[in-house]
């Protein structure tokens, strides 16, 4: 039997809880949804949340929610998945690409500083396999700028930065709850904000623009058609389903992310004199989610295809996006660096001790 790299694990409260909609008659966007953006946000710390149907519909309408001026440019990280940098491109903006550092794979402050023009719109800002960047440097670094951030928090739900959770320390940071995330849905994502207008627009935002959604519209049952459309809105909505499993499965998280911690912290253990590989760097004054367990080694796809042929599945997260034809590829020696000597390895809640026993035995014999 292989060993996956991700495996999702449903909470048997969930699998209830989806009946229980199901059984409701009322699917879509509707109280479960409101439901779980108040407990999501309550989680968080941060005073509102909008539930979406994907991580990449939230970045979308972050870039959305900004307005800043056409063709402006958006400081990006290069090592991510690639909806991070088209969501810059579906609003007509230009990626600009700074570097990472070399020991965590989050974007380097200094490298962003370098970037900024007077073209430059926002940074996005991405917590690499849920370690949360240098956050404080980065606010000041905008600050200073006179430039907003978006948070792409997709890898880090759960995790904590100086004793506040992800997701609380700026004003918008985007989430999800796809199949293999830590807080899964089964797909979906949410924004979390801090300005009652910036909720306002987004809800009329991911419902085509539409002023009032079809269960605001609909009291004690009887229906009314009338609503007005503010702006072009898009098809972006939480249904009631995916939010009843959000609402099920968050009761569980801290202790899933504790046992990713012990999972994380037995592969540090094993892996940690092993010649030709480096751990990341981990700062006592955050905590990561572990969505992601990254090693970088040298003759990286030799040990791919070893752990491959030993019935272990790994990864490698990511090739860089500015090398992709859509984009336009940049000096970035720290990236090269880290990409080209990438795995990531098993994560998830059903992986075993012995399994992890099993994975790292297989490193530490060389490839």
């Amino acid at each position: 039997m292989r060993i996956p790299l991700f495996r999702p694990t449903i909470h048997p409260e969930a699998i209830e809880a989806v009946k229980e909609v199901l059984n409701s008659g009322w699917l879509g966007l509707g109280p479960k949804t409101q439901a779980f953006e108040k407990a999501f946000a309550g989680y968080i710390g941060a005073p509102y949340c909008v539930g979406l149907n994907s991580c990449t519909s939230a970045l979308h309408l972050s870039l959305r929610l900004l307005d800043i001026p056409p063709g402006s440019e958006v400081i990006t990280t290069p090592l991510t998945f690639v909806s991070t940098n088209h969501a810059i491109l579906y609003e007509k903006f230009k990626p600009v690409f700074a570097d990472v550092q070399p020991d965590t794979g989050n974007l380097d402050v200094e490298s962003v500083t370098k970037r900024i023009t007077e073209q430059t719109g926002a940074i996005m800002l991405v917590h690499y396999g849920g370690n949360p960047a240098d956050i404080d440097e980065f606010y000041a670094l905008a600050r200073n700028a006179g430039i907003p951030i978006i948070e792409d928090c997709a890898h880090a739900c759960g995790a904590i930065y100086r004793g506040k959770r992800i997701g609380s320390h700026g004003q918008i940071h985007a989430f999800s709850f796809d199949p293999v995330k830590n807080l899964t849905m089964g797909g979906g994502g949410a924004l979390t904000i801090r300005s009652q207008d910036h909720d306002s627009r987004l809800r009329r935002l991911r419902w085509l623009g539409i002023d009032a959604d079809t269960f605001k519209r609909t009291d004690n049952r009887i229906y009314k058609w009338e609503y007005h459309v503010t702006e072009v809105g898009f098809n972006y909505f939480m249904s009631d389903i995916k939010a009843a499993i959000g609402l099920a499965q968050l009761s569980h998280l801290d202790e899933d992310n504790a046992r990713r911690a012990v999972i994380a912290g037995q592969y540090r253990q094993r892996l940690s004199n092993v010649p030709g590989i480096r751990l990341l760097s981990y700062q006592d004054d955050r905590k990561s989610s572990y969505h992601l367990f990254s090693i970088l080694a040298e003759k990286r796809d030799k040990l791919v295809d070893k752990l491959r042929d030993a019935g272990v599945d790994v990864g490698v997260h990511y090739q860089r996006n500015d090398q992709y034809p859509m984009y336009e590829e940049q000096d970035l020696p720290n990236t090269e660096y880290f990409w080209k000597r990438e795995i990531s390895l098993p994560m998830h809640l059903q992986l075993t001790d012995e399994q992890v026993d099993y994975i790292t035995g297989i490193i530490q014999k060389g490839w």
